[in-house]
């Protein structure tokens, strides 16, 4: 492992140097083999001699692991130091595209921002992570990565006691709105300035040589932002836990903690457990990533202009309020997309709607009402609206849809098959999750290799596969997820 450690060179004051704790039996779980040919890693190296290194029980040459220091809003509420207190970033790899990752490591043992934990993880939420991470990157979810899935030999004590694991991921980086809040509130303009110059350089360095590029760099994290969220949005993916400390600059998705995926479609859908006022329900995630980003332009303030703050307040404001026109760009591009719509047209918008209201009126399932609306397309409709409980309405809206088709020359065959490219099969379905991790707990992954090999094939329908396409059966209890720390 070639690491470059230039968070822990140019970033001091934002961690703390420290040590993952040793544990008894360190055994790679799983490997994710591809994602390590990208980091130019050796694969028979690492299953012989990573475990250690992977768990963050031995420090690799070169490498100078630290825990990152953060503050953030959870769940409304300023925080203003919280930190890695359960994981290390070991340093930076560099890819085959010469592209920095960050290796990091999750469930590595205590450290000074534990706040009183342990510091460990469960083999639940590593693999599910694993799981959920790996699905999203097969659906084109700019999204942390595992690079693998490592047992530590040792029982975690929760509600009761649970095998432990760590998980190695990978990111373009870790930073996060919070890191800016965490100097915001301790080092002033000067060390934003030094966060800001290395974010840029990691992540925008068309930006380096800007003199307005604090601003600038404020418009290109709330357009990924923006980006991201749309991506969620498409695909049914409810986060659950959308604190700052859980916003990238990156825009890539991280912890997977509470999330989960939509069987039925309802917009004040709420999986996390501790979420009572469901201030993360799935239908507010746009105006959270724009409340979070709010936070970031604060932050941001003092490098937007330094001599002005009213003029800085009034630039920030504005990116801002950008914020609904982007996301609503990227979101009816991808719906468009997903009904096989090439071209825009302003009736569109209604369109989208009136399939949502439809879908949330009959409960019906979110993915296989967009997989199953190419059936339209090839004049089989008939498994699309046996969806719907009540079909009145969905026929009325198939008139109008099959209207708009006619507006594009478009042969069935091609647009069915592209329809079918971007709507998926397969997800991460709440009851085969917790089916795969319930028998994980019992040495058996079985379940987990079989849902891993189906959510990353997510488009193309298998025969070996029947039922995987399927939600939890109808009168199930309403799914419920835990932060499972």
């Amino acid at each position: 492992m070639q690491f470059q450690n230039s968070y822990a060179s140019e970033l001091e004051g934002c961690y703390v140097p420290w040590q993952g704790a040793e544990v008894p039996a360190p055994t790679i779980l799983r490997l994710n083999e591809a994602l390590a040919e990208e980091l130019s890693l050796d694969v028979a190296m690492l299953y012989a001699e990573g475990a250690p290194i992977l768990c963050g029980a031995h420090k690799p040459a070169g490498s100078q692991p630290l825990a990152m220091a953060y503050a953030g809003h959870q769940f409304g509420n300023f925080s203003p130091q919280l930190g890695d207190g359960r994981a290390l970033l070991l340093g930076e790899l560099r890819d085959r595209k010469g592209q920095l990752r960050d290796l990091h490591l999750k469930g590595s043992g205590a450290t000074p921002f534990s706040r009183g934990g342990d510091g460990k993880a469960a083999l639940g939420p590593v693999l599910r992570e694993y799981l959920v991470g790996e699905a999203m990157h097969a659906l084109g979810v700019p999204t942390t990565r595992a690079l693998a899935a490592v047992a530590t030999g040792e029982q975690v004590a929760r509600d009761t006691l649970l095998p432990g694991a760590v998980l190695a991921r990978v990111a373009s980086s870790h930073i996060r709105v919070g890191t800016f809040q965490f100097l915001a509130a301790r080092q002033g303009a000067d060390g934003l300035r030094r966060l800001a110059d290395y974010s840029i350089a990691r992540h925008f360095a068309d930006l380096a040589d800007s003199s307005d590029r604090y601003f600038e760099f404020l418009q290109r994290v709330i357009a990924r932002q923006a980006a991201l969220v749309a991506h969620w949005m498409r695909l049914g993916f409810v986060h659950g836990v959308m604190n700052t400390d859980n916003t990238t600059i990156s825009g890539e998705t991280i912890d997977y903690g509470p999330c989960a995926f939509l069987d039925a479609y309802d917009e004040r859908t709420v999986f996390s457990s501790i979420d009572h006022g469901g201030r993360y329900a799935y239908g507010n995630q746009p105006a959270v990533a724009q409340w979070n980003l709010a936070r970031l332009a604060e932050a941001l303030l003092p490098l937007i202009d330094a001599a002005d703050v009213d003029a800085a307040v009034a630039r920030a404001t504005e990116a801002l309020q950008a914020f609904p026109g982007v996301y609503q760009g990227y979101w009816l591009d991808a719906m468009r997309s997903k009904l096989g719509l090439r071209t825009a047209q302003d009736d569109d918008l209604t369109l989208i709607n009136a399939l949502l209201e439809c879908m949330g009126d009959a409960g019906a399932d979110f993915t296989l009402t967009f997989r199953r609306a190419a059936d339209i397309v090839r004049q089989q409709p008939a498994a699309f609206v046996a969806i719907f409980n009540e079909p009145a309405a969905v026929l009325a809206w198939m008139d109008r849809y099959r209207a708009r088709l006619a507006q594009e020359p478009l042969d069935e065959r091609t647009r069915a098959a592209e329809m079918d490219r971007v709507n998926p099969l397969y997800i991460p379905r709440n009851d085969k999750v917790e089916d795969a991790l319930s028998q994980a707990h019992t040495g058996d992954l079985s379940a987990f290799d079989r849902l891993l090999d189906a959510v990353t094939n997510p488009y193309e329908a298998r025969a070996d596969l029947s039922g995987y396409e399927l939600g939890a059966p109808p009168g199930a209890a309403p799914y419920r997820t835990f932060c499972g720390t």
